[in-house]
């Protein structure tokens, strides 16, 4: 018996490589990943006129698919998104995956794309609208066991920490 099997029998807890493949990702480096990626999507939306909106759903659809399964955001905040595999392989989140997960998403963009054209109304009908699909995700991700969201139900993916890289908040 050498060193290493002491020291996790003594412990009881397993090694290091399955921690990191199990450890499902914190609410809050998750809020900041979207944050940053809604942020990059309203820049998108800013910048280009006219083909900005265009440019920022089709970011928002498959940015879990880009960098091995993670968006802009996730990839700062070390985050990446996973199929949930019955063997505890990690298989990286693809394009297609990518949109059915952020659909919730897209279509309350689309909608505040469409609606934003009639002065006020259309701009608080569509905004009150974003905030509930936010608040109403959140609240499955708190009352989820493995802290999925409707997206992840819908693409039967999860969010875990990336040991890889990011910003390492904690």
């Amino acid at each position: 018996m050498d060193i290493k099997d002491t020291t996790e029998a003594l412990y009881d807890e397993p090694a290091e490589e399955e921690k990191e493949k199990s450890s499902k990702a914190g609410l809050l480096n998750r809020i900041v990943a979207k944050a940053i990626d809604f942020i990059i999507v309203g820049a998108l939306f800013e910048i280009i006129p006219r083909l900005g909106g265009i440019a920022g759903i089709i970011y928002l659809s498959i940015a879990d698919g880009l960098f091995d399964g993670s968006s802009l955001g996730k990839k700062l905040m070390g985050l990446r998104v996973i199929l949930q595999a019955e063997d505890d392989r990690a298989i990286a989140c693809t394009y297609k995956e990518s949109i059915l997960r952020n659909s919730p998403f897209v279509l309350g963009l689309v909608l505040y794309w469409f609606l934003g054209v009639i002065p006020l109304i259309g701009w608080l009908i569509s905004m009150t609208l974003i905030i509930a699909v936010i608040i109403f995700e959140l609240l499955v991700i708190v009352g989820s066991e493995k802290g999925m969201r409707l997206g992840d139900e819908i693409a039967k993916t999860v969010v875990i920490e990336d040991k890889r890289g990011g910003l390492n908040v904690p």
